[in-house]
């Protein structure tokens, strides 16, 4: 009897052993593996671009680089589309998702996020020939006018939510919708504040007018699969550390007021 119990002691004990290694986070994982996999998509200026080298730069590549040193792993950047983000996390192609993901209702369905690492709010480029005729985002809520919008991304949700007789074009890359918007092609383009920011900056967009305001409240965050916890726990206090100790203000402004970075990336 003694020894049957035992045995089913020792069996127990293996089973836990074996739940606790199948349980573990996406971070423990990198730390026995020695790389932390990062999902993103290199479109999103200044948050994730490629550089004229091909490198992939920017403030939140920054955050995860400090975030690697921390864990004592070598970061790798796994670069898919952003309509691939989630099921690429899903299907175990990286450990988190670090892609100027903002936190909304639906996708903290099917993800668990970090604290936020920034807010930001939509905004609205204009051609030159809307001056004097849009001051808002309402005003453009008319059927005669064509928005762009860069695909899959909240500034396309917030544009279909706020505006519903406009005529929309979505486009893989935000470049593409300015583009349109500088040729006359389209009136506006809707995205993220820190984007447009920089893009009314570069010399081919001069023309362009801009709505400054943001219409929405988007905190961005790290993404990671329901359940865990543990990841998200440490994140959260790495956040938490960074904020506290002066590299989270040192990062922010090297991308969002020096402008020195902007003659080395395409």
């Amino acid at each position: 009897m003694i020894k049957r119990f035992c045995s089913a002691l020792l069996i127990g004990a293996v089973a836990l052993i074996h739940a606790g290694v199948s349980a573990a986070g996406a971070l423990d994982d990198a730390v026995r593996r020695g790389v932390l996999k990062v999902g993103t998509t290199p479109t999103y200026t200044p948050f994730e671009m490629k550089d004229k080298q091909g490198r992939i730069v920017g403030f939140e590549v920054d955050l995860l680089r400090t975030m690697s040193r921390a864990l004592g792993v070598e970061l790798e950047l796994v670069v898919v589309p952003y309509t691939e983000l989630v099921p690429g996390l899903m299907a175990k192609k990286f450990d988190l998702i670090g892609s100027g993901m903002t936190v909304t209702q639906e996708r903290n369905l099917a993800l668990n996020f970090s604290d936020s690492f920034i807010v930001v709010g939509q905004t609205v480029l204009l051609h030159p020939r809307l001056a004097g005729k849009v001051s808002s985002i309402e005003d453009l809520d008319e059927a005669g006018y064509h928005i762009a919008v860069n695909q899959g991304t909240t500034g396309e949700a917030a544009a279909r939510r706020f505006l519903r007789t406009p005529r929309f074009s979505s486009f893989v890359t935000p470049e593409e919708g300015v583009r349109q918007v500088v040729e006359g092609k389209a009136d506006a383009f809707i995205h993220d504040a820190p984007y447009n920011l920089i893009a009314m900056a570069r010399p081919e967009n001069a023309t362009l007018l801009s709505l400054e305001q943001p219409f929405t409240f988007e905190p961005l965050a790290f993404g990671l699969k329901k359940g865990d916890y543990d990841s998200v726990n440490w994140i959260n206090h790495f956040l938490n550390q960074v904020a506290q100790d002066g590299t989270y203000d040192q990062l922010h402004d090297k991308w969002f007021k020096d402008t020195d970075w902007m003659a080395d990336v395409e």
